[in-house]
């Protein structure tokens, strides 16, 4: 793909947490009778002393009472491993028929190699039959055991930059005006709807990065061709307040439909871009309020060191003036620079408890669509001057 370069993490790893070491349980021991037992005399001639043996009581206690508390905790063991092992297997069962798998027989080895070949048996079968990225834990609390599946859409580090540029030459083309308007309805339902950051939206992350190298472009007075990058900036910011009026106009959501049934395709450009608005017109239909941040992952700590920090997804999905020239190559360079001090990107991912509760019917369907959808319509913007100029 040419129109947004793939950007990959550094070699950095998430910090492992410090595990606890594990303490003995403290057994309490029984201790001997300190006083010796004596006989009654019978008579003076007759004064030896008869007590029993120093270690007959501790003998007497060992062989009847310590066997039997051992015995209660070997008991109690069993039976939470035979508890633990039924939760597993009954969490299994439930998880299988969610996913549609067939699992592999595992009761009848030995705990805990069952519970670890099960795991592996329904890990590859979900990796085999699904496409996102399912990733299964076995969780324990103080009621039960069950399995957590885990589901992620892999957006691959890719940048996905809406370019709003082409959009506007389009706009002014004649020829393809019509083609302009049918995807500025395109974008209004991806800006109202699915929530995608404009780059003209102050808070954006686009936004913050445009300011700080616009600041350092008029700073930078030695470069002789700084008027013309100064200049590179006033155009990104009037096409960008310009084509936000169009597309923040809910009137272009409105009539997406009827922009979409009177399109006429002439010719492969017009055709990709119908393509392009019908399939964005099938998500708004099928998912009318849908965010493309609803499954992006929260972060509870508000405190995080650098290497476990994660990019947020607000920070590679944006409308952008363009993909091309000097601007989008110095601010591409930012971005890789800081994307490099990042363990991780923040995707799309649903958890399942199967518990015994009710499992939520919900799925990544949306996501890889409107994915997708970025894809087409990023390339299709992206080569817009090139085909118009075959």
């Amino acid at each position: 793909m040419n129109y947004a370069q793939a950007h990959y993490i550094g070699d950095s790893q998430n910090a492992r947490t410090k595990k606890t070491e594990a303490t003995a349980r403290t057994a309490k021991r029984l201790r001997p009778m300190d006083a010796e037992n004596q006989r009654c005399r019978r008579g003076a001639e007759r004064q030896a002393q008869v007590s029993a043996c120093g270690d007959a009581s501790n003998g007497f206690l060992t062989s009847l009472f310590l066997p039997k508390l051992h015995r209660t905790k070997t008991v109690q063991a069993c039976q939470e491993t035979e508890k633990m092992q039924k939760d597993f297997y009954t969490s299994l069962c439930s998880l299988a028929e969610h996913y549609g798998i067939v699992p592999m027989p595992s009761r009848d080895f030995e705990y805990p190699y069952n519970m670890a070949l099960a795991v592996w048996d329904l890990e590859e079968k979900l990796k085999q039959k699904f496409l996102n990225c399912h990733e299964l834990r076995v969780v324990q609390d103080c009621k039960r055991t069950y399995l957590v599946s885990e589901e992620k859409y892999s957006t691959g580090t890719t940048l996905y930059y809406i370019p709003i540029e082409p959009l506007y030459q389009m706009a002014h083309d004649r020829k393809r005006r019509k083609n302009a308007q049918l995807l500025i309805s395109v974008c209004s339902y991806l800006y109202h709807i699915a929530g995608i950051p404009y780059y003209r939206e102050q808070g954006s992350y686009l936004y913050w990065l445009y300011e700080m190298h616009r600041e350092w472009t008029e700073q930078d007075e030695d470069r002789e061709e700084n008027e013309r990058y100064v200049r590179e900036f006033d155009r990104a910011e009037l096409i960008g307040d310009i084509l936000e009026q169009k597309i923040f106009n809910r009137m272009s959501l409105q009539i997406f439909e009827k922009r979409l049934n009177s399109f006429k395709s002439l010719d492969a450009f017009d055709i990709a871009c119908a393509e392009v608005a019908g399939k964005a017109f099938e998500l708004y239909r099928q998912y009318p309020s849908e965010s493309i941040f609803r499954n992006a992952p929260t972060h509870g700590g508000e405190e995080e060191d650098t290497e476990t920090e994660s990019i947020g997804m607000e920070k590679y999905i944006s409308f952008i003036s363009h993909t091309k020239g000097w601007l989008y190559e110095s601010i591409e360079e930012s971005i890789n620079n800081e994307f490099n001090e990042y363990a991780q990107m923040d995707e799309p991912t649903i958890l399942k408890c199967f518990d015994g509760t009710d499992t939520a019917d919900s799925s990544l369907d949306f996501e890889s669509r409107l994915f997708a959808l970025l894809d087409d319509l990023c390339e299709l913007l992206y080569n817009y001057t090139q085909h118009e100029n075959e």
